[in-house]
């Protein structure tokens, strides 16, 4: 029962802090009614000291009033008292009801306007021993006794017990003048009507500030709101102008700051919304420009190349300069072809009508035919590779023809830059994604060009000599072929240390990935060559002389990417 409770306590609060930290107008009410309630309280404990202050002041002045007016005539009555009669104490009770008498018959205006007990006390015995007297002397305190014994008027406030409870009363005492010996006179008045009407004034400050905290509460929410209302409506927009809804705008009532904030918002997005269809109009024009000059190039692209074949066909007639300028001719004429079919690619990828030819596959087998095909490319290099697939098949339904042209463009890639290194190729599969990583361990990477090596045309050193006659498109078209599937294309890279590249692909159309099989080299503990295949990552060897020496910093990598032929 408790750790439920907890429980629901801990949603309640993290529910607390989330809604804290979301809305603004949540945090200025809470915050105003924290300072407006400190303010209130230090305000009404402030009134609340004041007024009981000048209740128990008022209550002083009439009870010495009072008491002032009841001495002439204890001074009258206590003149027939005879000091050495036994019955001293029924004298001095004569002369309290005497007094009671004689207060109770003034006018109104002249009394105190609540009920008080007398006490008088023959002065002329020690304090301890028995001491004539009257009324309830046990309820005088004795240090107010000692005052008066000293012949001072003095005040006192004191509990006194009444049957079943206690009763706070205000007690005055002063000296009597008597012809026949010393007397003390006391008068206990009540304080309960006071204590009533401080009760009275505490519950009225109470409430009072209680409402008024309610409503500066209100007026808070009400006042932040209307501050409030036109920054989320701002940011409902934003979003909405965000996810492509262009026409949206905010409402302008009125002429103040909140208004030109959304008129200011308006002209915003009509000006982004005109820059957008600008750019939609430019980028139309480029990618039709982009096929119709791929696709008018065909023709003589076409015509140049029956030519190129018939001189290369004959070239062994031709001089030694004019048959190395054929063999060259043939090689760019190849390498042109490439590029044209890269770029019909990348326009049907950019106007959307590229069509995935799904079918059950191997990819285990595609990757390992693709591979093989690249062998004499990296035996020429000077690159070994290795390859880590799975002797079953692992049935996936995707596109053969873009699987293979990612796979291939990934391989080549990394010949490329493996600076004589070996290149790994791992694959893995779960239940709903498979995952092919190519590794190698050349130049790598620098900070931040991971993100860019799937831009178009990017290279980070143009001036490296390539092996395999890339375009500078096999990257961004393989990063478009893999999220046609609905998979990633990502990449990892250290300086010195080599980079990765990992595809991610579901096993079915449409299914979505949780995690891929093959997770990237972490950049604190670097696989050393081999790590991948072996299944396990191995720190870095140190410098020290022996086996292999530290990884050495090439300078900037050059991301190519492969020939290819795109039908």
């Amino acid at each position: 029962m408790a750790a439920r409770a907890r429980h629901e306590f801990r949603q309640r609060w993290h529910s607390f802090e989330r809604m804290w930290r979301r809305s603004m107008q949540l945090r200025v009410v809470v915050s105003t009614l924290a300072l407006s309630s400190a303010v209130v309280f230090a305000l009404g404990m402030l009134l609340q000291t004041q007024i009981a202050y000048q209740i128990v002041e008022a209550k002083k002045a009439a009870a010495i009033a009072q008491l002032e007016y009841s001495l002439p005539i204890l001074e009258r009555e206590l003149t027939a008292v005879d000091p050495n009669s036994e019955r001293v104490s029924e004298q001095l009770e004569a002369a309290l009801n005497r007094l009671t008498t004689t207060v109770s018959g003034q006018s109104t205006n002249e009394t105190v306007k609540s009920a008080f007990d007398p006490v008088l006390i023959d002065g002329h015995a020690p304090t301890g021993d028995y001491q004539p007297s009257a009324g309830p002397v046990r309820d005088v305190p004795v240090q107010l006794r000692r005052f008066v014994e000293r012949g001072q008027l003095t005040t006192m406030i004191t509990t006194v017990p009444r049957r079943y409870e206690r009763v706070t009363m205000l007690a005055v005492g002063t000296p009597v003048g008597s012809s026949t010996r010393p007397l003390q006179v006391y008068l206990l008045f009540p304080l309960t009507a006071e204590q009533q009407t401080l009760a009275l004034v505490q519950s009225t400050l109470f409430l009072g500030g209680s409402v008024l905290l309610v409503l500066l509460g209100a007026i808070t929410n009400l006042v932040t709101r209307q501050v409030v209302r036109p920054v989320r409506q701002a940011a409902q927009i934003a979003e909405r102008l965000a996810n492509g809804d262009l026409d949206k705008r905010m409402r302008v009532i009125g002429e103040d700051d909140v208004s030109r904030l959304a008129e200011s918002f308006n002209e915003m997005a009509d000006s982004l919304k005109q820059q957008i269809k600008q750019l939609e109009e430019f980028g139309q024009l480029q990618r039709r420009f982009t096929s119709d000059v791929s696709h008018e190039l065909r023709t003589p692209l076409t015509t140049v190349r029956m030519a190129a074949d018939v001189l290369h066909a004959s070239r062994e007639q031709f001089p030694p300069g004019l048959s190395r300028s054929t063999e060259l001719l043939v090689d760019e004429l190849d390498r042109f072809e490439s590029l044209l079919a890269d770029l019909l690619e990348i326009s049907r990828l950019d106007a959307g009508v590229a069509d995935l030819a799904a079918e059950p596959l191997d990819i285990p087998e595609i990757v390992r035919r693709t591979v093989e095909s690249l062998r004499p490319i990296a035996v020429s290099s000077g690159v070994e590779l290795r390859l880590d697939l799975p002797s079953e098949e692992v049935t996936t339904v995707a596109d053969a023809r873009r699987v293979e042209r990612i796979v291939r463009n990934l391989v080549a890639n990394a010949i490329d830059h493996a600076e004589g290194g070996p290149v790994e190729v791992r694959f893995a599969s779960n239940e709903r994604a498979v995952a092919v990583i190519v590794r190698d361990y050349g130049v790598g990477l620098r900070p931040g060009e991971a993100e860019l090596v799937f831009t178009r045309f990017w290279r980070a050193d143009p001036s490296r000599d390539r092996k395999t006659g890339g375009t500078g498109l096999g990257l961004s078209i393989s990063s478009e072929d893999a999220r046609l599937h609905g998979g990633s294309l990502e990449a990892w890279g250290e300086p010195g240390e080599g980079s990765s590249f990992r595809l991610t692909l579901p096993r079915a159309p449409g299914e979505e990935i949780d995690a891929s099989p093959l997770s990237m080299p972490d950049s604190r503990r670097i696989a050393a060559p081999g790590a991948l295949l072996a299944g396990a990552p191995e720190p870095l060897p140190e410098a020290d002389g022996e086996g292999e020496p530290e990884p050495r910093d090439q300078g900037p990598a050059r991301l190519s990417e492969v020939w290819e032929e795109s039908k």
